[in-house]
Parts: structure tokens; sequence; C-alpha cells
């Protein structure tokens, strides 16, 4: 794994500032943990009956992403990247996938995301959530995606252990 060039979220700040500063620490984390690797190192699955991988992750991100932030505040029938029925588990599927293919989309929706926060008046800029049936606040939606990246960053520590012994932050 390359080196830490990840910046870490700072000590003091706004609530917004920090949520934001949280969030592309995870980001940068996830795509730390995938540097270095080919295609079928980033495509090798954790264990049966398994089909989780570094790429899958990527790829689940891309639609966490998308969904939390273009179909709630912008365009709430946007067409999901990897599924047309929202089925977020058709993402980890990455067995025809490329890492250019992964990261592509998934940098796309996180500039898009960011894109979105930074226009927002406020955290308590109201979006519509359509699978939840109503309506939900920048803040709720930032923190909720910010858990995804944890919980899914514990993942990506151990796929890429798996894949080479890689361990650490």
């Amino acid at each position: 794994m390359a080196s830490d060039n990840r910046i870490g979220p700072p000590s003091f700040g706004s609530e917004r500032d920090m949520l934001r500063a949280f969030l592309d620490y995870h980001r940068a984390t996830l795509a730390m943990k995938c540097e270095g690797l080919t295609d079928e190192e980033l495509r090798q699955q954790s264990m049966p009956p398994s089909t989780l991988s570094l790429l899958g992750l990527v790829r689940h991100m891309a639609e966490v992403e998308r969904a939390w932030f273009r179909r709630v505040f912008e365009d709430n029938d946007v067409p999901m990247v990897w599924s047309d029925e929202i089925d977020f588990q058709a993402a980890y599927d990455a067995s025809a996938s490329t890492r250019d293919e992964a990261f592509a989309a998934w940098e796309a929706e996180v500039e898009s995301s960011r894109r979105i926060e930074r226009e927002a008046e406020s955290l308590e800029q109201a979006g519509y959530q359509p699978r939840w049936g109503e309506e939900v606040s920048l803040r709720m939606v930032m923190i909720h995606v910010l858990l995804e990246y944890g919980r899914h960053n514990g993942h990506a520590d151990f796929l890429r252990e798996g894949v080479d012994g890689t361990v650490g932050a």
C-alpha cells in the first residue's frame, strides 16, 4: 500500500466542516486501501459464500453516494449506477469490472455529492428520500454516508489484508 496521503479531520471546527472533513477522510481511506493493486487483486473475494471484494466496495459506495446525495437532493428518479432496481447488492458483483470503470463512477459520484453539499445553504437543507418516502436533512444524509464509509472501510481493512497481507490505517 502506498504512503498515507490522507488529510486528517481537524480537531475543531463547525459541524459542517467536521462532517465534510470526516467524509473526505473516509473516502480517501477507501481509495488508499485499493492503491497499488491490480484489477484481479481488487476483484479478489473474501471467503465463501461472500462475494465481497475491494472493487465491489468501490462500486457499492458509488451507489451509496448517488442514492443519498443525487437521488435525495436533485433527481429522485436518476437511475442507479449498477442496477435498475435500486439493488445495492448488485454493485458487489465486480467480476467483470475494472479499476478504471469502478473508480470513474465512484469519483464522479463523490464530486457530485461534494457539489450538492457545497451548494446547500445549511445542514437543515431538506431532500426527499424516495426509498423511505420522507424528507431528510443534509445533516442526516452526511452522517448516514459517513457511517456507511466507516462500516465498509472496516471490510476494506480485512479484504486488503487477505489480498497481500497489508494492514494498518
